[in-house]
């Protein structure tokens, strides 16, 4: 299973406004720190403000900042929220789906992944701060 660059993305925010939470952070200052597009940010930033994982503040002396604790991020949930779907394969239209004994194990599989993820927090994630900090240059 591959996520998508949007998941990726919210990682990455949520994890860098986690490591600095004692002020609000710019999106070009994100984007520069992982050196990916400042124009995908903005859209997964928008998103994430807009489901409350972070807040907003728009105009001079505003930013991002996370808009819950980071052990009150389940990841599992984060995941679900920024993802499509998790069918690995296109059953719905397999003509042998019916039959088929893959449709659930691959439901199976997806489920198990997913209750990892259920199991962790974005604090669980920033056990490692100051390496992350470092990496990031903050």
């Amino acid at each position: 299973m591959k996520l998508t660059l949007f998941t990726d993305y919210s990682i990455r925010v949520l994890l860098y406004l986690a490591a600095r939470p004692d002020r609000r952070c710019s999106i070009s200052e994100i984007a520069q720190a992982y050196r990916i597009s400042q124009n995908h940010l903005m859209k997964v930033v928008n998103d994430l403000a807009r489901s409350g994982y972070i807040d907003s503040v728009r105009g001079r002396g505003g930013g991002i900042r996370l808009g819950k604790q980071p052990k009150e991020i389940n990841i599992g949930a984060l995941i679900r929220h920024t993802e499509e779907g998790f069918d690995l394969v296109d059953c719905p239209s397999c003509v042998i789906a019916p039959a088929c004994g893959m449709t659930s194990v691959l439901r199976e599989a997806v489920t198990a992944f997913l209750n990892v993820l259920d199991s962790y927090s974005l604090a669980d994630l920033m056990k490692k701060r100051g390496n992350l900090a470092r990496l990031l240059s903050l």
